[in-house]
């Protein structure tokens, strides 16, 4: 006789000479404990196939140390034990009384002791616990899309009142105690995460790795009367166990002979991708903890010609944040230059950067935009901004004097800068003086004394206007760069674990079957 098995409860039970037989291959979600049969009908059908079959020589070693296992596990107690029983029972006086009460208390510790991280480890991996925390991770993500980051208190003050709470009770108060207003470093979420990320371990220890062993355990059966106890069997009057294993070993399979028993699986690998899932998820996890804890951000408006330290700029996001000697790196604004549509609106905007180290050596030259950083030693610059800094002039060919551009409050999204050049006493109550508004870096606007309109110059045009007896020509127009400053050692890993779930969720696809 000959046994095929094809799950855990199901086997084909075979007789060694050739016939042709109907059997069902069962396939095992890996997911599940319970056995999914796939109900599907072909003939056995012997073409020539050249395989190699392994012998029991090939498996002797590994019967052995599967033999040694169950040995193990039924073991029976140790002489030790035995030792003390028998001490107890005729030793005297000592092995009863007091004695023996202080040995029974002791021994109801020790098992309190080894149950006790059984039923933590039952508790975290139950299902709808778990579902129960990804739905809870969720939730605290949205809150923090919905309140504002990483605010002044005041602005959370002013947002939710207490005389006028949001929802009847949502004030300031549950922001700021809570740690809301840096929701993905906060203790709640932090917290959330750490025990969503031990059910998933306690679920892979408890259930997936077991599910690993017992995929990978052969079993032969021997007993004609065990495999008639299968769900599906049958007889095959003229069947060759040879031929048998040469088909399926055609069809994928990994075929096993023990004497006159047969053996056969595929598709194991679809039993670890649970386990690659429950990975790749404490990957991303962890990633994005560091992300939220351990990262440096920092914004700054620098005007062209001028320098700055990142470490001056960089400001911590949590408990796990650690500088690097890339914070000592200076950054010069070489040039800050835009790009226009013929529209006259703004297209894009870009840096000329130099990185020195501490001797003033330059490390890196780049010329940024938006969506273009530079990247170094961690640091990440972003283009995000500009501003209108100071425009250069000449007046009655004297100069060139730099005045300073200030932002000017208008409805709507647009930017507007002005300057005012004082003609006259400037120490005077009632001075008047030559008013300059521009846009952008491409168009100056004059008006005279009076504030009426008096001509638009470009910078570096050198054409001249008169003003009121004054002879001014605009020299240039010096913007500032406004860029954004940050470190996030969390992406690689976050990255990885993407990738790492992408990959095991198309593994397990794969039906084991056997």
């Amino acid at each position: 006789m000959v046994a095929l098995t094809l799950s855990p409860t199901k086997t084909l039970f075979l007789n060694s000479h050739l016939l042709h037989s109907t059997f069902k291959p069962h396939f095992i979600n890996p997911y599940s404990t319970k056995t999914q049969s796939l109900h599907s009908s072909r003939f056995l059908s012997f073409n020539l196939v050249t395989c190699k079959l392994k012998s029991p020589q090939d498996i002797k070693n590994k019967d052995k140390k599967i033999s040694k296992k169950i040995v193990l596990s039924e073991a029976a107690p140790s002489l030790a034990e035995k030792g003390g029983d028998g001490d107890g029972g005729g030793g005297g006086g000592e092995g009863n009384g007091n004695g023996e009460v202080k040995a029974k208390s002791g021994g109801n510790l020790m098992r309190l002791v080894k149950r006790f991280p059984r039923k933590v480890l039952g508790i975290l991996s139950n299902l709808p616990l778990a579902i129960g925390e990804m739905f809870a991770v969720a939730a605290l993500m949205a809150l923090g899309t919905f309140i504002d980051q990483g605010e002044a208190p005041d602005f959370y003050f002013q947002k939710y009142p207490e005389d006028n709470p949001v929802l009847g009770f949502f004030t300031w108060r549950w922001v700021l105690t809570l740690g809301f207003d840096h929701m993905y470093s906060s203790p709640v979420f932090l917290g959330t995460l750490v025990l969503l990320g031990a059910s998933l371990m306690a679920c892979t220890y408890t259930t997936q790795i077991p599910l690993v062993k017992v995929a990978r355990r052969w079993n032969f059966l021997d007993s004609s009367e065990a495999i008639r106890k299968q769900e599906y069997s049958d007889t095959l009057p003229r069947a060759s166990v040879q031929d048998l294993g040469v088909l399926l070993m055609g069809a994928g399979y990994e075929v096993f002979l023990k004497g006159p028993s047969l053996y056969a699986f595929k598709g194991l690998a679809g039993r670890f991708a649970p386990i690659g899932v429950h990975l790749a998820m404490l990957l991303i996890m962890a990633g994005g903890t560091l992300s939220a804890a351990g990262s440096f951000r920092g914004s700054v408006t620098v005007p062209q010609g001028l320098n700055f330290v990142v470490g001056d700029v960089l400001g911590p996001t949590g408990f796990l944040s650690t500088p690097t000697d890339a914070f000592n790196t200076e950054v010069h604004i070489n040039r800050f230059y835009m790009d226009y549509y013929d529209s006259g609106e703004v297209s894009q905007f870009h840096t000329d950067l130099s990185l020195f180290d501490l001797d003033g050596k330059e490390k890196m030259r780049k010329t940024i935009s938006v969506n273009d950083p530079l990247r170094y030693g961690g640091i990440t610059i972003y283009q995000t901004d500009w501003s209108f800094s100071a425009l250069q002039i000449l007046k009655d060919d004297e100069g060139p004097f730099n005045l300073a551009m200030a932002p000017l409050k208008i409805n709507g999204e647009k930017k507007l800068f002005g300057t005012f050049l004082p003609v006259g006493d400037a120490e005077s109550p009632n001075v008047k003086g030559i008013s300059m508004l521009a846009r952008d870096l491409q168009s100056i606007v004059i008006y005279d004394l009076e504030g009426k309109f008096s001509g638009v110059r470009r910078p570096g045009s050198k054409l001249p206007i008169d003003i009121d007896g004054s002879r001014i020509v605009i020299v240039d127009a010096i913007g500032s760069s406004g860029l954004d400053l940050k470190t996030d050692p969390g992406v690689p890993i976050v990255y990885a674990g993407f990738g790492a779930l992408m990959l095991t969720t198309c593994i397990s696809f794969l039906s084991h079957s056997r």
